[in-house]
């Protein structure tokens, strides 16, 4: 490929990636924009001052609220999808092939069915609309992924490591810290990811297991859309994409070339 045509590609992709984000700027700071106007009529930061001024106490509180039910929920799924990921990686058994069936039923069943049979279970245990209730129906879709991830990582995990670091003292708890976690971090890294990201843009789980009482961003964000105030909405979906948005590159510069599928 030459030096132009993968310019072009990039410039594409590019492109591609930001024309949604420069859409909702755009409309962010719009007071009139009608079609078929290809720019807003009139400018202003009417969505920004209510964003910032009369609703900041809620999307304070909604943007707190999302980012401690996604860090709980991420921090749980590598809590499991470490040892579990690691247990299908390196070991084999009778049990795997239906335990990987199992997995995959909370990505295929449609959320929707999943969310109201959880529902029932959760108002008989007293975890209806409450912030447990809530991580534990995001790690039905996240939980998965974790473990998946993780899956691959051990699948290409080299033990002989760990051996040598037993023949030479190591305790369990050395051969796990200065070993295992420093060979599998980037996948680490990815699976949390994978868990934060999805847990922070569910919206229908965590209404109908919410019940309205655990308020995050995305039930906001529905409820501005509903509204038809677009400005405001677009505003919105800005501060909502940001965190996201800057884990994404964080990981992206932190794990830069390196594998994550560990070491061989």
């Amino acid at each position: 490929m030459s030096r132009l045509s993968r310019n072009i590609t990039y410039i594409a992709l590019i492109g591609g990636v930001l024309l949604p984000f420069a859409v909702l700027v755009i409309w962010s700071f719009s007071t009139r924009w009608f079609y078929p106007q290809l720019l807003p009529e009139q400018w202003g930061l009417r969505a920004w001052q209510y964003v910032f001024g009369t609703a900041g106490g809620q999307i304070i509180s909604g943007l707190v609220q999302s980012m401690l039910v996604a860090l709980a929920t991420a921090a749980i799924s590598i809590m499991i999808g470490v040892p579990a990921g690691r247990a299908l990686g390196l070991y084999n058994f009778k049990a795997k092939d239906s335990i990987s069936v199992m997995l995959m039923l909370p990505v295929i069943v449609p959320p929707l069915c999943v969310a109201m049979g959880l529902h029932l279970w959760f108002i008989r245990l007293g975890l209806a609309e409450t912030f447990i209730g809530v991580v534990l129906v995001h790690l039905t879709f996240c939980l998965p992924y974790s473990i998946f991830v993780m899956w691959g990582v051990f699948s290409n995990y080299n033990p002989d490591f760990e051996y040598q670091a037993r023949s030479l003292g190591a305790n369990s708890w050395n051969i796990i810290t200065r070993v295992m976690l420093p060979l599998t971090l980037p996948g680490i890294i990815v699976a949390g990811l994978f868990s934060f990201l999805l847990s922070w843009s569910q919206y229908l789980s965590t209404l109908i297991i919410g019940g309205g009482r655990i308020t995050t961003l995305p039930i906001l964000l529905f409820a501005l859309m509903g509204s038809g105030d677009r400005p405001v909405a677009a505003a919105v979906s800005l501060v909502f994409v940001a965190p996201a948005l800057l884990a994404l590159l964080f990981s992206a510069r932190y794990l830069g070339g390196k594998s994550v599928a560990g070491v061989h």
